[in-house]
């Protein structure tokens, strides 16, 4: 049964990715699209349960969303730039911003 709600091909990225993640909203009796950037902090679960977890910075303040891989509201994932980084989590993001909440850019997954 969960073999029929895995998606095709799932997004392909990695813990200090720079990512751009298209999520759909539904408000009311419409439906948008939402675009939230930021740096992939860790993956966890596998299967249907397989979720990432973004933090991005805005004014100061750090926000943190998970989002499930095989979701139907997900509509895509695209990879900014790649990021250099020695921790499968990286919670000492949460309380930096400026400079300290920055990743270094990976030379090998840089996008072109």
């Amino acid at each position: 049964m969960e073999k029929s709600q895995l998606k095709e091909k799932g997004p392909d990225v990695r813990v200090g990715d720079r990512v751009r993640v298209f999520r759909r909203v539904v408000e009311k009796s419409r439906d948008r699209v939402q675009v939230l950037e930021g740096t992939v902090m860790g993956k966890q679960g596998s299967g249907l349960s397989e979720s990432f977890t973004i933090h991005r910075v805005a004014h100061k303040h750090g926000m943190c969303c998970s989002f499930l891989v095989h979701s139907p509201r997900l509509e895509a994932v695209e990879v900014v730039c790649g990021g250099k980084v020695r921790r499968a989590k990286l919670n000492y993001l949460k309380g930096a911003y400026g400079k300290r909440a920055k990743v270094r850019e990976s030379v090998v997954r840089k996008k072109k």
